[in-house]
């Protein structure tokens, strides 16, 4: 980003005199867009990504240095406690009591070499897990045993690679007990009786979408799947057959993940090898990017932690790296964190410990990699240490490993969801929050508020009747560039002005903004980072992800650095004020700040944090935080979350602290986008209301539906002249 900073600051007088019409000029009301095709127009899409990597990258090189002075196994040890520490609060602080696991087996298959019991127990009470139990039929108990979280493939509990590795191991004599995670096999929270699957299909969305549930609660999706491996565990030891002194734990992609979560988390632990997840953030960021919810913690970034700290918080026990030459998950990232955590191994007395297998393959439990496993697990929960083959296995069918009647716990047995516990954690968390508070926003989002004289390069302006339009880019912050279409209404002397603010960018805003200059009103349309003309054009995640995330990329990394998107915009609004309180034309007095869709929440909380702002209107803009909670399905709300608001304050609140300014919400929106009915909106902001009663401006909040009949003097009617 240091490159377009420079180049920004070193020609954009040229570039405007080159590349842009005189002043005066007209040209078509169309090209609204003015940077394309232009050199910082192309720079302009990947600024938000270069931005946030970059910060990242600041986060890392500070964790780094801190990591190189662990000298001591005692440095070690406060390492592994601090990072224990941190991923805990990740998770959303100490999880639930232990309950009774009320465990029965509802049906065996029998193999030559072992049989396989279908298990169903209560992770939390009336919150089903299933799983498939794997017990040698030879050798002499207790055996050692082996607990294996699955990945995200297709088939959850009967995937064929899954059942190679459960087989292979119950021949070789340890016991092998893998359970299904939520959204995955049995165990589809969002179940759609119709289509007999879950209502979006993949399970890493439906992580997500829910996940977007925990966030706000503070919490993190990994909280029930971490949750659930532990009581996994408590299951796997209250068997007689396991000897509870040799328990490994080994797991692909998302099976890896948790994996090196668990390991990190839980003493009885002895040995791990994850397949196919450890890295690093550094070439994650530069690849694939964040994955779903459970594989990424915020603000561990901000925390100073990064995958090799999984290793840390697990040694200086067995810990063998299983990676592809050729996996999504880097090679080169899982090199250089091996590399680093040798050292620090080595330091913590695990020296001959820590080992990394590589297969000139792809990603998944491939046999190389499987082999490996093999061997490492009789090595250290067995004691032999010598290549192993892998027997023939006899696979059974999806259905033959069902453990419920109906193929689902939804169906099967009922009870709790995540969505349901969301809802119950939702009252816990606010029978423990303080009082909402300002402050406690502000240290939440992270928001900077910049000061100091603001960088403005003119791209030159366009003349219509009864007004002129300035083509425009402020820096907002180093390495964030906004660009913006100033409107000016004919006339002499200073006119009120608001800032317009459209997930689509300025280039949306001639509907709404021209009738409003043509009543009087300036108006500074923005493309706050990330949208409009700077928006990302990453497609990683697939088709579904943007209907459901918008700019998912973007969003969660911002949450793993403790920048939440919602606040950086925000600051884009608030230097888009700073630019129009510098401007002769405008009156200092009278700025306001128009949000449409999810441009609107960006607007509320940049009036929340910049008292200039005297007049907001926010239209379409989400009802609430707790409406997330409270509906089973969510899209296009990541974008807009800061993890952890629910136990502070929710958007009426932010509404609340604005009394007396006037404020109008036009058309609220439920999480899906639908309009909330009118009363339903009302009771939502019940108290924001009481706060412009008691501020001595009881009109100046109005909640109300666009029509058909509304005109600018209507629907911004404290904004105009």
């Amino acid at each position: 980003m240091r490159k377009i900073h420079r180049w920004f600051h070193a020609v954009p007088v040229i570039v405007a005199a080159i590349l842009s019409p005189p002043l005066g000029i007209t040209q078509p009301a169309e090209n609204l867009d003015f940077l394309q095709g232009l050199p910082d127009g192309r720079h302009m899409r990947g600024m938000l990504s270069t931005y946030l990597r970059g910060r990242a990258g600041q986060l890392l090189d500070e964790r780094r240095r801190k990591v190189e002075s662990l000298a001591t196994a005692s440095d070690v040890a406060l390492r592994k406690a601090y990072v224990r520490e941190r991923m805990q609060l990740a998770l959303g602080g100490p999880f639930p009591a232990r309950t009774p696991l009320n465990a029965r087996v509802t049906g065996v298959l029998e193999r030559p070499a072992y049989r396989i019991e279908k298990i169903v127990f209560e992770s939390q009470p009336r919150f089903y897990v299933t799983a498939n139990l794997y017990i040698p039929k030879g050798g002499r108990p207790p055996y050692p045993a082996i607990l294996f979280p699955l990945g995200h493939e297709a088939g959850a509990k009967a995937h064929t690679a899954w059942q190679y590795v459960l087989g292979s191991l119950a021949t070789k004599g340890f016991v092998a007990l893998a359970w299904e995670p939520v959204g995955q096999g049995e165990r589809i929270q969002l179940w759609d009786e119709d289509f007999k699957e879950s209502k979006l299909v993949r399970s890493t969305t439906e992580h997500t979408v829910i996940g977007a549930q925990c966030l706000l609660l503070g919490d993190n999706l990994a909280r029930y799947t971490v949750f659930d491996g532990l009581r996994a565990l408590d299951y796997l030891l209250s068997r007689k057959e396991v000897d509870p002194g040799r328990i490994g734990l080994t797991g692909n992609s998302g099976g890896g993940t948790h994996t090196a979560y668990i390991a990190a988390l839980d003493d009885r632990i002895h040995v791990a090898a994850p397949s196919c997840y450890i890295t690093s953030w550094q070439r994650l960021l530069e690849t694939i990017g964040p994955q779903d919810a459970e594989q990424s913690l915020p603000p561990s970034l901000a925390d100073g932690l990064d995958h090799a700290d999984f290793l840390y918080a697990f040694a200086p026990k067995p810990f063998l790296m299983l990676t592809a030459m050729r996996d999504f998950f880097s090679i080169t990232g899982a090199r250089e964190t091996f590399g680093e955590a040798r050292r620090v191994y080595d330091v913590a007395g695990g020296a001959g410990k820590l080992d990394m297998f590589e297969a000139d393959d792809g990603h998944g439990y491939t046999k190389p990699r499987r082999l490996a496993a093999y061997r490492w697990f009789t090595r250290w929960l067995q004691g032999v240490d010598q290549p192993q083959t892998e027997p023939e296995i006899e696979l059974a069918t999806e259905e033959e490993l069902l453990c419920t009647e109906t193929g689902q716990v939804a169906t099967a047995f009922g009870g709790e969801t995540v969505v349901s516990l969301n809802r119950r954690r939702l009252e816990e968390v606010r029978r423990g929050a303080a009082a909402p508070s300002l402050d406690a926003v502000r240290v939440l989002t992270g928001f900077e508020k910049r000061t100091g004289p603001l960088p403005v390069r003119d791209y030159g302006r366009f003349e219509r009747a009864g007004y002129r339009i300035e083509k425009l880019v402020y820096e907002s912050e180093p390495g964030i560039s906004i660009p913006a279409l100033l409107w000016l209404p004919e006339g002499s002397g200073r006119r009120p002005a608001a800032v317009y603010v459209h997930p689509r960018g300025k280039a949306e805003a001639r509907a709404d903004v021209e009738p409003l200059v043509k009543a009087g009103l300036i108006v500074l349309a923005i493309d706050a980072r990330g949208w409009g003309e700077t928006r990302s054009d990453s497609d990683r995640y697939g088709s579904d992800w943007p209907r459901y995330f918008g700019d998912y990329e973007s969003a969660m990394t911002a949450l793993l650095v403790a920048k939440p998107l919602v606040a950086m915009r925000a600051a884009d609004v608030s230097r888009g004020v700073d630019l129009l309180a510098a401007r002769a034309e405008v009156d200092p007095g009278r700025i306001g700040a128009i949000g449409r869709d999810a441009g609107a929440l960006p607007t509320l909380y940049a009036a929340a944090f910049d008292a200039r702002i005297r007049s907001v209107a926010l239209e379409r803009m989400l009802v609430s935080y707790e409406s997330v909670v409270q509906h089973r399905v969510n899209r296009q709300v990541m974008e807009g979350i800061v993890v952890g608001a629910l136990r502070s304050y929710d958007l009426p609140d932010l509404v609340g602290w604005l009394a007396p300014r006037s404020v109008s919400i036009v058309d609220p929106v439920d999480p899906v986008g639908m309009n909330v009915p009118l009363a339903e909106a009302n009771r939502s902001y019940a108290r924001a209301s009481a706060a412009f009663a008691r501020a001595g401006a009881p009109e100046g909040l109005r909640i109300a539906r666009r029509r058909s009949s509304d005109t600018p003097h209507t629907l911004y009617p404290s904004m105009l002249p």
